[in-house]
């Protein structure tokens, strides 16, 4: 819960002793090793811990527990809902205006995000005194000194040093053209991500944080002319705990990661390993679908595995025009526009409708602290990495794959218009945290992001999940699949379980010519044993058009 409480509210069945008789209420109390307080007017009784406390987990599954138990819950204390004190809280449209805001205020009587570390790999930091309590120990991950700017490579100080860029100086484009086109100051990017996802919040200045209670660990790969695969590549493994050669182990593992960065290209293979690692070691990936109004799946990171692929949304709730799109997207979040798309690239025409957050006024090299209003993917990120962070707080037990289906699940409708595909919807904080205590995630952990390639007119191929779930699947079992195909009656689709039984999702078709598979199938498998090794067996019997299983999910019960 993250705040403190002292009682339980225990409702007894109906027809139990304890429901009605205070002295049986009194009895069963103390015999779990609490006291009675009182009863309320609905009947159910008020139980003393004893002390205020934030954890009473062994006390609730006592009660949880007792076949009397209609239901137990945390007496908890409520605050009269008032808008932060931050000075630029008002200008935070993207956490609390109704129609296209990201509804985060509710979500803090839940979860603040305390104890969770958020990993920005971006350009670095620059000190903020809105950020400054929030920081813990980084790292530079920019190998090249040129670069890097620092006079050295790779060190323990992730400081943002300007990724400023005198025009044509990193090189030119496939057009010959140079890159970048025009001298470009720098832009303290990091900063300003890491601003949306925790700045302090109820201090009286700045902005507020939509996770104020995490922490964030600032890891710098992004220098002059951008940032390297490889050094990336490392960063995503060291901010989740796993083992970089030279560089010294991350005291501050990170449960979520922010991304918000990328180029066109497939996933290479050193970033699915990096992300595949971080996901096995628990820790969430979020990233920036891209700012070229295109196909999310031509651009690395956000089309890799397992990730969660965000785009972005304006103050109106239609996709932003600079937004990426597609079926690679997972969800869409406000990343705002400080212009038009008609009007002139670079200039700032509406900033009351941008991403205000921490930056700095350095044109160059680090000059004073300020807050200012950017656009893009790289703003709706770390919303979602804000989001993820008080998820993870609330439930620290929470999967990367139960992370991503609770916010894709609790989404709601975009409230306008996306063409292209902006994934489940539009994020909603409070629905989505509250949705932790209310139900469980909707693949229960069950799912499989790894991409497979389905050969043109080739043999099969599987996708595999392996449950531990005890006794028998359900005569209800839910699959869910994702299959990007460019004409989808060429597949065949079947669930195969771990016996060997097929059964049939879909048929091939040779008069469905629609695009890809997002759909959820029911089976009856009563008959299975939940346990062991399923997989989904997809194959293209058609020549003509080609594509690939994208993720599946499983609910066996």
């Amino acid at each position: 819960m993250n705040r403190p409480f002292e009682r339980l509210i225990v409702g007894y069945k109906p027809g139990t002793a304890e429901a009605s008789s205070d002295t049986a209420a009194s009895d069963d109390a103390r015999k779990k090793g609490k006291s009675l307080h009182r009863r309320t007017a609905s009947g159910a009784v008020v139980v003393d811990l004893g002390a205020k406390t934030t954890n009473a987990d062994s006390t609730i599954q006592a009660f949880k527990s007792d076949p009397k138990v209609a239901y137990v819950e945390p007496d908890l204390l409520m605050q009269p809902f008032a808008d932060p004190n931050d000075t630029e809280y008002s200008r935070q449209w993207d956490l609390f205006e109704a129609t296209a805001g990201m509804n985060v205020p509710g979500a803090w009587s839940s979860s603040t995000g305390a104890g969770v570390t958020v990993a920005v790999i971006d350009t670095g930091y620059v000190a903020h005194s809105d950020l400054a309590s929030k920081v813990v120990a980084g790292y530079d991950f920019v190998s090249d000194s040129a670069r890097a700017r620092d006079n050295n490579g790779r060190d323990s100080n992730p400081a943002d040093e300007g990724d400023w860029t005198a025009r044509g100086e990193c090189g030119t484009d496939a057009n010959g053209q140079p890159v970048p086109p025009a001298d470009q100051g720098s832009s303290w990017h990091g900063t300003h991500v890491a601003g949306t996802i925790a700045a302090a919040t109820n201090n009286g200045k700045g902005v507020a944080g939509i996770a104020y209670d995490a922490k964030i660990q600032p890891l710098r790969v992004l220098a002059k002319c951008g940032g390297a695969t490889s050094d990336i590549a490392d960063a995503i493994t060291w901010a989740s705990g796993g083992t970089v050669s030279g560089v010294p182990a991350n005291q501050n593992v990170a449960k979520v990661i922010n991304m918000s960065l990328g180029g066109q290209s497939s996933c290479s293979t050193t970033y699915q390993n990096a992300i595949n690692g971080a996901i096995n070691r628990g820790t969430t990936v979020v990233v920036a679908a891209g700012n070229s109004n295109a196909n999310a799946a031509n651009f690395t990171p956000a089309n890799c595995s397992g990730v969660i692929t965000v785009a972005a949304t304006g103050r109106e709730g239609n996709k932003a025009f600079y937004s990426n799109f597609g079926t690679r997207i997972d969800i869409a979040a406000p990343g705002g526009e400080t212009r038009r798309g008609t009007d002139t690239p670079g200039t700032i025409t509406t900033p009351e409708n941008g991403i205000w957050s921490t930056l700095n006024a350095g044109a160059t090299t680090p000059g004073a602290e300020n807050y200012k209003p950017y656009q893009g993917t790289s703003m709706a990120a770390p919303h979602i990495a804000g989001l993820a962070a008080l998820l993870v707080a609330k439930k620290p037990s929470l999967t990367p794959a139960q992370v991503k289906d609770l916010i894709k699940t609790n989404a709601r409708p975009l409230p306008g218009t996306c063409s292209g595909g902006c994934g489940a919807g539009l994020a909603d904080a409070t629905k989505t945290v509250n949705a932790v205590d209310t139900t469980p995630p909707p693949s229960g952990g069950l799912e499989n992001t790894t991409d497979v390639a389905i050969p043109d007119r080739g043999t099969a191929v599987t996708s595999s999940i392996t449950s531990t779930v005890t006794g028998n699947a359900s005569s209800t079992t839910k699959v869910g699949v994702d299959i990007v195909h460019s004409y989808r009656g060429d597949l065949v689709i079947d669930l195969i379980a771990p016996d060997g039984t097929a059964y049939r999702l879909k048929n091939s078709s040779t008069s469905d010519s629609t695009a890809n598979v997002v759909a959820t199938y029911t089976v009856n498998a009563s008959s299975e044993v939940a346990a062991g090794t399923w997989k989904l067996r997809v194959q293209d019997v058609y020549s003509g058009d080609t594509g690939y299983i994208n993720s599946w999910n499983l609910t066996l019960r």
